[in-house]
């Protein structure tokens, strides 16, 4: 069975969602939302605040490997806070050179590196030598900005600059999120170095998990938008749940969004919950059509309250159905799940 990981999504998976999503164990690894690196060193609370895993041995409640994620373009100021990320503990410390969003672009960094291969190798090569030789430095890239045509330099000039594996979205920065995903490119990527390569870019079903594998060569994958949409498409590949989604799924699915808003109050530390379940309920959509009437019904709700009367009344109204572990509702700490160690940063 191959490797699968959550993959970061800034302003959508924050660590309270991956909680949840991690939370039956079925994916090998999780990285954080990048954490930005301008001109200065951040403070311990940044990392507390963006990646809180950090406090309990680096791992999610369910005991899901997490990475820290960086987005800099300055390769002195990337190691200087790349050396301090490394003494929280994490599995890795991941490199961000994929982000589309215009305000990281219009600053020179996340995809727009992939203009200059020698950049990327500087930061990475100014990384690697910041950071302890047992943490893996690794990195995420699109396959260009306009177009293909430096991928294969760009994958290069990351792994010579000391990049331990790579995950590839299948896409330019152009591209953005539009369909279809170029898996025939991560294969071609993954021919050219001699590091893991792991394929991420438009797997929403256990179906698009097996044409990408197919296409792409690589046997590990990353999982992104999929999971957000189908929070159990990670079992569904490992053989846990059925292959496709059901109706009388509907229930889990109201029971995830019940434990997702009740840990947001918990941690208190996360503004607008409300927002964040409307925002989830968005992609859910493309997965249960009942997620449009639950959407419709709280839209003009903004009390967390109210919220969690709707959805305790949609519980009660779907069919009686036992609801198996697959997504976790308790603080069980980390030592009670499987032993991570095994799994690598990437």
């Amino acid at each position: 069975m191959s490797r699968l990981f959550l993959a970061p999504m800034e302003g959508l998976a924050d660590y309270v969602l991956r909680d949840v999503l991690t939370g039956a164990g079925a994916f090998d690894g999780c990285v954080s939302e990048f954490i930005r690196v301008t001109g200065s060193m951040l403070p311990m609370r940044v990392y507390e605040r963006e990646a809180p895993e950090i406090l309990h041995a680096s791992v999610t409640a369910s005991g899901t490997p997490m990475v820290i994620q960086l987005l800099g373009s300055d390769p002195e100021w990337m190691a200087r806070n790349a050396a301090y990320a490394a003494t929280l503990s994490p599995y890795g410390i991941d490199l961000n050179f994929g982000c589309p969003a215009k305000v990281v672009n219009q600053h020179g960094g996340g995809a727009m590196l992939l203009k200059d291969p020698k950049q990327l190798n500087r930061i990475v090569a100014a990384v690697r030598a910041a950071v302890p030789a047992d943490i893996a430095v690794t990195a995420k890239m699109r396959l260009g900005v306009a177009d293909t045509s430096r991928a294969i330099e760009c994958a290069q000039a990351l792994v010579e600059g000391g990049a331990a594996s790579l995950v590839v979205h299948a896409r330019t920065r152009d591209d953005g999120y539009r369909p279809p995903a170029h898996w025939e490119w991560i294969a071609r990527i993954d021919e050219a170095v001699d590091v893991p390569v792991i394929a991420n870019g438009e797997v929403w079903s256990v179906e698009d998990w097996q044409r990408c594998r197919a296409v792409s060569g690589c046997a590990d994958v990353m999982i992104g938008r999929g999971a957000v949409s189908d929070p159990f498409l990670a079992q569904r590949i490992r053989g846990l749940m059925d292959p496709s989604p059901s109706p009388g799924e509907w229930r889990e699915v109201l029971h995830a969004l019940a434990v997702y808003m009740k840990k947001l109050r918990a941690r208190g530390t996360l503004s607008h919950e409300h927002g964040r379940v409307k925002q989830w309920l968005s992609y859910l959509r493309r997965t249960w059509p009942q997620a449009a009437e639950l959407h419709a019904a709280i839209r003009r709700l903004q009390d967390s309250d109210e919220i969690l009367v709707v959805i305790g009344q949609a519980l009660t109204d779907s069919d009686s159905v036992r609801i198996p572990q697959t997504i976790r509702d308790d603080e069980d700490s980390a030592s009670e799940q499987a032993d991570p160690s095994e799994a690598i940063a990437i």
